[in-house]
This record gives structure tokens, sequence and C-alpha cells, in this order.
């Protein structure tokens, strides 16, 4: 199978489509940046009810954070399967069949009576995960005129950290009160609203590129994308190594009730915003420094927090850090997958989805077991020294001289 991609001429109803105008392409940019956050909000929203879906069915800390383990592994398998399998497939329709599929996912959580139907919808989570990501986080070019893409792309991004700072916090504030359940509930309604908006504005969106799986496979052998994967795969597992237990460790060690978490989480995330922003600024012109600087926060703050998390004031100086640090990290991965395919960058977002998320499920999957055999502080020592190891290696690739195709 040829290492190619065909390409086709672009299709009407783009951003330079004379049927639609600006202010319609700029509310589908909202649409799919609405798709996203639901679909972050919902990977991520047991984070703040871990400890609530784990006492209703009388499982483990551990157990309970496999509701994070399994989006990120089947959307590590969904990313390239689905975007190959789907390439001819007009890339509105399929935004629109990922939308309810995660609809489907969130009310089979809420409604579900055993544990294994919870884990069930998680699996459906990661197929839209691994479908709609690679497809939404390209079509800026597409919504927008050309001097608008960046704009666009950036609002697109925005969703990551919008999850954290408005989903999470605030389906943790729903689960107080009145129950998880109802968290899931909600967000289903959120996914159906958002179902309807992308039918109403979006445009049709014929295929451009065909992709196949021999581009994939000879990305990685450039040394450019085997480092963007390192990089990749050790901060992330640091971070949800960790992040996906800090509702324990914000209980068990901090002594933080569950109103208070909310707010430590709402703080976070608003941390993350402002990273996010930071990131996408500098990231282009100083990657490695970029890079290379929200590992070493994350690496901190983790290692930091079994000894000044025992103070409350500690804990939330510790978190705006973190926030801060992992707020740059998904723009920091993505901007060194494009470089070091600036030729294909609809197959580099692929395998950043891909290893993202298999990145994730490992490090919620590992997380677990060492929260269950030891605790919630251990887990941020680990995680920790993990981001260290990042660190390194982004030095490595400075002392080594390296750079990217385009010599950026």
């Amino acid at each position: 199978m040829a290492a190619s991609t065909t390409a086709t001429t672009r299709a009407p109803g783009g951003a330079n489509s004379p049927h639609h105008s600006p202010v319609i392409g700029w509310l589908a940019v909202v649409a799919v940046m609405l798709g996203i956050f639901s679909i972050v909000t919902t990977e991520i929203l047991p984070i703040g009810l871990l400890t609530k879906i784990g006492a209703s069915f009388t499982i483990s800390d551990g157990m309970a954070g496999l509701m994070m383990t399994m989006p990120g592994f089947l959307a590590a398998i969904a990313a390239p399967v689905v975007t190959v399998a789907t390439a001819r497939i007009d890339r509105r329709l399929m935004l629109c069949a990922f939308m309810v599929l995660l609809a489907a996912a969130n009310l089979l959580a809420a409604a579900a009576p055993d544990y294994w139907l919870v884990l069930v919808s998680r699996v459906i989570v990661g197929i839209v995960i691994g479908g709609f990501w690679p497809i939404g986080a390209s079509l800026a070019e597409r919504l927008v005129p050309a001097a608008s893409v960046g704009r666009a792309t950036a609002v697109i991004f925005s969703a990551v950290p919008l999850g954290s700072v408005l989903g999470v916090p605030a389906g943790t504030f729903i689960g107080d009160l009145a129950g998880w359940r109802t968290a899931f509930i909600a967000m289903g309604g959120l996914t159906v609203g958002v179902l309807i908006m992308l039918l109403i504005v979006t445009p049709p969106l014929p295929p451009q590129q065909t992709i196949r799986l021999g581009v994939l496979r000879g990305m990685l052998h450039r040394v450019s994308t085997r480092f963007a994967l390192l990089l990749t795969v050790l901060v992330v597992l640091a971070h949800f190594g960790t992040y996906t237990y800090v509702t324990p460790f914000l209980e068990q060690v901090t002594d933080a009730g569950s109103g208070l978490i909310t707010v430590f989480l709402l703080i976070y995330g608003v941390a993350g915003i402002l990273g996010n922003f930071l990131g996408g600024s500098l990231v282009a012109r100083h990657p490695r420094a970029t890079f290379g600087t929200a590992a070493g926060m994350i690496a901190a703050a983790t290692l930091l927090l079994p000894v000044l998390g025992q103070w409350k004031a500690g804990a939330v100086a510790l978190l705006i850090v973190w926030g801060v640090a992992y707020g740059a990290v998904p723009v920091s991965s993505q901007t060194w997958f494009t470089k070091a395919s600036p030729d294909t960058p609809e197959a580099a977002s692929v395998v950043f989805t891909a290893s993202f998320q298999a990145t994730i499920s490992l490090g919620a999957l590992t997380g677990g077991i060492v929260v269950d055999a030891s605790s919630p502080s251990t887990v941020m020592t680990l995680g920790g020294m993990t981001a260290v190891v990042m660190v390194i290696a982004v030095w490595v690739h400075y002392a080594r001289r390296l750079t990217w195709p385009d010599n950026a």
C-alpha cells in the first residue's frame, strides 16, 4: 500500500463557497468546538465523580479508574481505523453520527444498573473520541476565510481546557447536588443540543484527502515523529497517571470536602485556559522550551503535592501550577507532530490523537494499580518522576541538535 494521500479538489460548501456567509462559517467553528468540548468533558467527567461512582457500585478507586482507561484505549484504535474506513464519507455526516453515539453513551452510563455497563458506555466514548477529533481538529480552513484559520483553530482547541474549567467542576457540582447519574444525563442533553447545532450551521464537507494506512506507517519512520511520540507518551502518562486520582488525593491527604474539591478543580481549569493560550502563543517559536517547561512544571507540582498538599493553600497553589502546565500540553504535542509531518497534517492529527489517547488509558490504568497497592501520594511521586524523564528527553533533542523537516 503506497504511503501517500490522494488529494481531491476543495469541495463546495466550505469557507470558499458563495452559499455560506462568514457568520455561518464561524457558527460552524463554534459547533465543532462544542462537539469537542462535549467529548472532552464526557471523557474526563469521572475524575470529579470517581469516589461517588466507586461507592455506588462498591468498587475500589483503582477499579473505578477503568472509566478513564477504556475511552483512551478505544480511541487509540479508533483514530486510524475509523479515519481510514470513513475517508470517503462527508465529514459533516460523520460529526453528527459521532454526536449521536456520544449522547447514547452518556445516557447509557446514567441508566447503568451494573458497573460493566458503565464500562461499555466508556468504550463507545472512546470510539467517538478517535473518530471525531481527527476530523474536527482539521476543519478550520474549510469553514472560515484563510485569514481567520489561525483564530478558528484556536477556538476549536480551546475546547480542551474549557472541558476542565467548566465541564468537570460543573459535573462534580451536579453530582454533589443530584447524584453522579444526573451529571451524565446533563451531558447527554448537551450533546443532543450540539448535534442540532451541527445539523443547522455546518455545511456539507465532502472529504478532501483519503488517508491510507501506509501514510501513518511512513510517518513513524521519521526521527522527528518518533521524538514527538516519545515526549507525548511521557508527559501524558505523567499527567493522567496522577490527575485521574486527584480527587482521592484531595480527600485523603488534603482532607478537602466535596464542595471544596469542586472549587479546586475549577481553579485548576481556569489555570489550564491560561496555559493553553500561553502555550499556543509560544510553542511555534519555541517548541522545545514550551513543551519542556510544561513537563517540568507538572513534575514540580506532582512531586511537591505529597508534601505541600497536606495543607489546602499548598494544594491549590500546586494545582494552579499544574493547570497552567497541562494547558500547554495538547497544543505543544499537536505542534510537534505537525512539524514532524508538515506535508500530511491530517495524518499527523490521527497519530497525535491515537498516541495521546492510548497514553491516557495507560496512565489511568497504571495509576489505578499503584493507588490500590499503595496510596494517592505514591501515584503523585511516580508521575512526577515520569515528567522529569520527559524533560530529560527534550534536553536530548536539543543536545543532539535535532530539528524538523521544515527546519523549524
